[in-house]
């Protein structure tokens, strides 16, 4: 069904990148300010009173299935130099790496925050809390970005859901900024690097329903985090002699064209709870591109009760472009829509 459009004249303004190919759409200009305490609460108004944007930006004909948004607000952390949300095509996410190491970037390359060489600070705040990139610089020109993530964990191992069409299936649940289900493609009957991407999402979003419906999630930090994100499936290797290759399904069967920077988060997290990895050990990721995030433990850490880490993610993302995207009164499809 089609979304509406009930203001007009309506333009909104961004900045187009990638990050290993997951497209990153930076909102400009021309969006209204979002209200709220906390970035939260502006994370809650957004979706009960301004969805009809997303679906403009995220949705056809402007966008498509696997779009990725990022809509920069107020911060309200006092060590933030800016906040943003992130959004897709169902909803808010709490975490996102990709869109983190290009916002990152695109702020240096702003002066949203001066550029120093041979490496800027640049601190968000996102959904989940402040994460801190750190981004290279070089002949004044931003580049590789790494950053350090919230408190992840691995709060449940080796817990069995029964999945439709698959029977009984041992998943890792992790936390890195949301929470994810992660399990070898080789459980499916699948391989991630050869076999076509619609069984590797039909297994992942099989997963994915199967382990809402029949795993608790618990955040300590706030309720509004704590709700399963997506389902990783991975080519049952670490990550330490070559790069580990995963496909990420998140949202409405929405496919991540990266390695997933809070699914690498995640994926350390777990490589600690299962003894390894531990500080100071990297591993590398890749994705349906061929893209390579690393992740490193930086340090140990507790969130709430569970013993968590610190990881260090890194990444690269490029520019595609700039766009002014408009509504025109009498359009019956100003709003957007999906196919699938």
């Amino acid at each position: 069904m089609p979304a509406s459009i009930d203001h007009f004249p309506l333009e909104i303004r961004t900045c187009e990148m990638h990050t290993g190919g997951e497209p990153v759409r930076i909102v400009t200009a021309g969006y209204p300010d979002i209200p709220g305490t906390t970035i939260l609460d502006k994370r809650r108004y957004a979706r009960e009173h301004l969805d009809h944007l997303r679906r403009f930006l995220m949705h056809e004909p402007r966008g498509h299935a696997d779009m990725y948004g990022v809509i920069p607000v107020e911060p309200d952390h006092p060590d933030a130099d800016l906040a943003v949300l992130f959004c897709h095509n169902e909803g808010y996410s709490t975490m996102c790496g990709h869109a983190t190491i290009a916002m990152a970037r695109w702020a240096v390359d702003q002066g949203v925050v001066a550029a120093r060489a041979p490496r800027t600070q640049v601190r968000v705040q996102c959904p989940c809390g402040l994460v801190t990139a750190h981004v290279q610089v070089r002949d004044g020109r931003a580049g590789m970005v790494h950053f350090e993530s919230v408190g992840a964990f691995a709060p449940l191992l080796d817990a069995r859901v029964l999945v439709e069409d698959f029977g009984a299936v041992d998943v890792d649940v992790g936390y890195g900024g949301a929470f994810y289900a992660f399990a070898p493609a080789s459980r499916f009957g699948l391989d991630v690097r050869t076999s076509p991407a619609r069984t590797l999402v039909d297994a992942a979003w099989a997963v994915t329903c199967a382990a809402k419906a029949q795993l608790e999630l618990d955040h300590p930090g706030h309720p509004d985090l704590s709700f399963l994100y997506g389902t990783v499936l991975t080519d049952g290797t670490n990550g330490d002699d070559r790069p580990s290759a995963n496909v990420c399904v998140f949202a409405d069967r929405q496919v991540d064209r990266s390695p997933t920077g809070s699914g690498v988060t995640a994926r350390m997290a777990i490589q600690k709870a299962r003894g390894l990895a531990g500080v100071g050990d990297e591993r590398r990721f890749s994705s349906v591109t061929g893209s390579v995030f690393s992740g490193c433990i930086v340090e140990e850490t507790r969130v709430g009760d569970h013993e968590a880490v610190t990881v260090l993610v890194g990444g690269e993302a490029h520019y595609t472009g700039t766009a002014r995207f408009r509504a025109e009164e009498g359009d019956p499809l100003a709003g957007g829509f999906r196919v699938r």
